[in-house]
């Protein structure tokens, strides 16, 4: 079992930009360019860039994503924040 992970994420307002962001990476378009253009999150600034974090640490449904998703596939998840285009880049 994974204890920690580490992903990206581009934090959005409405659904249909994330959607929108999710369609553009498909294409071929870098996360980090995306993140820095869209993101309102302040880990923006850095392509989206989280860090490593452990289990546990996230709110439930983005912690979900990261421990059980798709490794390097990005993937739609709504929280209090907002929604999120994320893609874990590995776990541990």
């Amino acid at each position: 079992m994974a204890y920690t992970a580490a992903a990206l994420h581009i934090l959005v307002k409405h659904k249909e930009l994330a959607e929108d962001i999710i369609k553009q990476l498909k294409k071929g378009a870098k996360f980090d360019v995306l993140a820095k253009k869209h993101s309102t999150c302040p880990s923006g600034k850095k392509g989206g860039h989280l860090g490593e974090f452990r289990k546990g640490q996230m709110v439930p449904a983005f912690d979900k994503v990261c421990f059980s998703g798709e490794l390097l596939t990005p993937h739609l998840v709504k929280t209090k924040f907002g929604w999120h285009v994320v893609k874990v880049l590995y776990r541990t």
